[in-house]
């Protein structure tokens, strides 16, 4: 297979691809990297290859009559090549398209540089543009020497074991457990007595667990794509109830203020639905509690009927799921109710983030609260709103205003048990 690196910066590889598998893969004839100088292309005396880009934006760009010789010479009349460009605007690179891309006998990369290529480039010679992560580098120097690496590990006879990149992360989704090797005790660390018990179902068996139980703590979301068994899950069961959650999050149903279509404050009534359906979606993503904020006294009585039917009454006995959802139920006058009771049961004061079907500016990401959460003690409270939604006042307390849900069209009115549904799958979810 062969490697064309278009780079102003050739030296970069002179060490990177001159030992180790490398090597070896280049003395047997599996691959061949050529560096090619883009500043070789250029037509006047200083070598120019750059240029200030049109907008008066900072930063140079890549001036295209360079860039594209380059392309041109090195490709030539190839046609199973690919050109790839190394941008932070590309997909990102994954096992999948190394291994895709390990099927094609050239591969030419455009290491991107400044501000990026003219593009015009992109739209004449490039068939990709990767990223090979979201942060900032130099150059991309480094992203093609670590995407050529992945690849060429995927060419037959360039891994001195075949059976390796097959165990490799990410080429089984799962990321690889964890070796040991002698001595058996090492700083009062010792092996794993299964490793050493010579029953090889038993080892195969821990190996199997302890790849799921790394990627379920380490990556959680790799696991949707993994086949996984019956004991699989099981095992993963076990793994939650072994490690209960680290954080603790509340929401609160708002049936006061709230506004009506002529957007005038109202009190709206409770409903049987939205209680059992936001209650079983509330324990099934870990919710402490489920708070209906409710100063009506007869619509305060309704809802207490519901949920002592399914705690105490016969509902109790009926369905003991449902029984159990509910238990996290409780009825307030106000937010202010709400706000106090978390602080008391946790010590902390809450931070309150709102939703609300409407576009505003300056709306807070689902990423965003999740990295939050990861990084303050705080108790998470959200507002869900009935009616037309919050009032201005609430929203405008509120710590933080949540993006609103979105599909691919601009229809945007789901009931709140539907949103509230979306919106702890979003932030609390467990993909298996």
């Amino acid at each position: 297979m062969k490697f064309d690196i278009l780079t102003i910066f050739p030296q970069y590889f002179d060490s990177v691809f001159s030992f180790g598998l490398f090597n070896k893969a280049k003395s047997k004839g599996l691959i061949e990297i050529n560096t090619h100088d883009i500043r070789n292309f250029s037509s006047d005396k200083h070598k120019t290859v750059d240029d200030k880009p049109y907008g008066g934006t900072g930063g140079m760009l890549f001036k295209p009559e360079p860039l594209g010789k380059a392309i041109e010479k090195v490709k030539g009349e190839d046609e199973n090549c690919q050109v790839i460009l190394t941008s932070p605007a590309g997909v990102s690179f994954s096992d999948k398209i190394a291994k895709e891309l390990s099927s094609y006998d050239h591969l030419i990369f455009v290491c991107g540089r400044y501000e990026g290529i003219d593009q015009r480039i992109s739209e004449l010679y490039v068939d990709r543009e990767i990223s090979v992560g979201d942060y900032v580098v130099s150059g991309g120097e480094s992203a093609a020497s670590i995407m050529i690496d992945a690849i060429c590990r995927y060419i037959p006879g360039f891994m001195g074991n075949e059976n390796s990149y097959q165990e490799d992360s990410f080429t089984n989704v799962l990321i690889e457990y964890p070796h040991f090797t002698r001595p058996k005790t090492y700083k009062s660390l010792d092996v794993p007595d299964v490793l050493i018990s010579g029953n090889h179902r038993d080892i195969e068996k821990w190996r199997r667990n302890e790849s799921i139980k790394r990627t379920f703590f380490r990556k959680n979301e790799s696991l949707d794509k993994v086949k996984l068994s019956t004991e699989d899950y099981n095992f993963i069961n076990k793994l939650k109830n072994e490690n209960p959650l680290n954080f603790h999050a509340y929401i609160a149903l708002i049936h006061y203020p709230i506004y009506n279509n002529a957007f005038k404050i109202i009190t709206t009534a409770c409903t049987n639905l939205d209680i059992h359906d936001i209650a079983r979606s509330s324990l099934t993503y870990g919710v402490k509690k489920f708070y209906i904020v409710q100063p009506n006294v007869e619509q305060q009585e309704v809802a207490n009927r519901v949920v002592e039917h399914w705690t105490k009454g016969p509902g109790s006995k009926y369905n003991k799921t449902r029984s159990e959802a509910l238990k996290i139920v409780d009825i307030k006058n106000s937010i202010e109710e709400v706000n106090t009771e978390i602080e008391s049961i946790t010590g902390l004061k809450p931070i309150t983030v709102v939703t609300d079907a409407r576009i505003r500016d300056n709306m807070t990401g689902y990423s965003e609260i999740k990295g939050m959460m990861g990084k303050s003690n705080n108790p998470l409270l959200i507002l869900f709103g009935t009616g037309w939604g919050l009032t201005k006042e609430t929203i405008e307390s509120a710590d933080f205003i949540l993006k609103p849900l979105f599909g691919f069209t601009d229809y945007n009115h789901l009931s709140v048990r539907s949103a509230a549904a979306i919106i702890l799958d979003r932030l609390f979810s467990c993909t298996i």
